[in-house]
């Protein structure tokens, strides 16, 4: 079982999600989130003050994967959120070791689903 993380453009979401979709992954978790990486903010006046944006809207996907759809989820995730531009995001992948299922108690792959 795996944790998969990204980060993402938040117009990017509805194109992430229908590749997910269209790859048979359904169950997903979304966060708003602000963040900045290798394209550092930008520079807004306010009331002629300069004022460096580095903070950027990001949207955050969590997914708990089975090893068998691991593969798939991290292809639709990229194919739904590349532009090629700077900013297009990051997956992060970490081990998950356990996971239950509250309602059921069932344990493992059977609680990911």
């Amino acid at each position: 079982m795996k944790l998969i993380v990204a980060y993402i453009q938040p117009e990017r979401l509805n194109a992430v999600k229908q590749a997910l979709y269209e790859a048979d992954i359904t169950k997903l978790s979304i966060t708003n989130a602000l963040g900045c990486g290798s394209q550092g903010g930008f520079h807004e006046s306010y009331r002629g003050a300069d004022i460096e944006v580095n903070l950027l809207k990001k949207v955050r996907l969590e997914l708990a994967i089975n090893e068998d759809f691991y593969q798939t989820a991290i292809d639709a995730i990229i194919k739904g959120a590349k532009t090629g531009n700077i900013g297009d995001g990051k997956i992060f992948i970490t081990d998950l070791s356990e996971c239950i299922r509250i309602r059921t108690g069932e344990l493992g792959k059977e609680a990911v689903g």
